[in-house]
């Protein structure tokens, strides 16, 4: 684990009905240096509202009243975002292939090796650090884009199109000096080099709102 480069300190939630498995785990991933609570079950876990956003749950599978597969789809009901590694007792095929299916990031039969749980514990923390920093980055790309002039970001679209500046001074009925000189302030502001990268600007925002809509 000493080769993650994470940017907080994560925690890691540990869900199972027995108590030598919560305690065996929780001392195992505190010496890897990582925050760890424990739960003895789905709905004690689900009474917990301020989840840590860095944070993955350990999760087993088979327990009295919610299960772990029925607590992973409340967690999707909820929007809650939170990687999920299954243990379980039972080698059950058609369970892990719903579990992975649904986003879990690894299904783990018992007893498995301390190695193969940490490796899986820093992929899931590895990915919400991932995600963290693309939340951040479209952020800042929003931010600037905001920031231009509606004939700026006209001019920006229509860039992205590949259109030359005499074919968009013609569509906005503007001289080719002037879509120049706003070109160079949008490219500017945007802290943009090519075309390349200003439509992959462009493809971004336009994905991160498709998915917002």
């Amino acid at each position: 684990m000493s080769e993650r480069n994470l940017p907080q300190n994560p925690t890691v939630y540990v869900v199972d009905d027995d108590a030598s498995i919560r305690e065996s785990l929780s001392s195992l991933i505190r010496a890897e240096g990582l925050a760890v609570e424990v739960f003895a079950s789905p709905l004690d876990f689900l009474e917990r509202d301020d989840l840590s956003e860095f944070s993955c749950v350990v999760l087993d599978v088979r327990m009295p009243g919610l299960d772990g597969l029925a607590l992973q789809e409340k967690l999707a009901e909820h929007g809650r975002e939170i990687p999920i590694i299954f243990i379980t007792g039972h080698g059950d095929v058609p369970l892990a292939v719903r579990a992975m299916k649904a986003g879990a990031i690894d299904f783990l039969n018992k007893p498995f090796r301390d190695t193969d749980l940490l490796a899986a514990i820093n992929q899931a923390l590895s990915r919400v650090s991932a995600h963290s920093h693309e939340r951040r980055e479209l952020a800042d790309l929003r931010r600037l884009f905001d920031s231009l002039t509606p004939r700026e970001k006209q001019i920006m679209l229509n860039v992205a199109q590949g259109k030359p500046n005499k074919l968009i001074a013609y569509d906005l009925s503007v001289s080719e000096s002037t879509v120049k000189v706003h070109r160079h302030n949008l490219m500017a502001k945007m802290h943009l080099k090519s075309v390349a990268e200003l439509a992959l600007v462009i493809q971004r925002l336009s994905a991160r709102e498709a998915g917002q809509g």
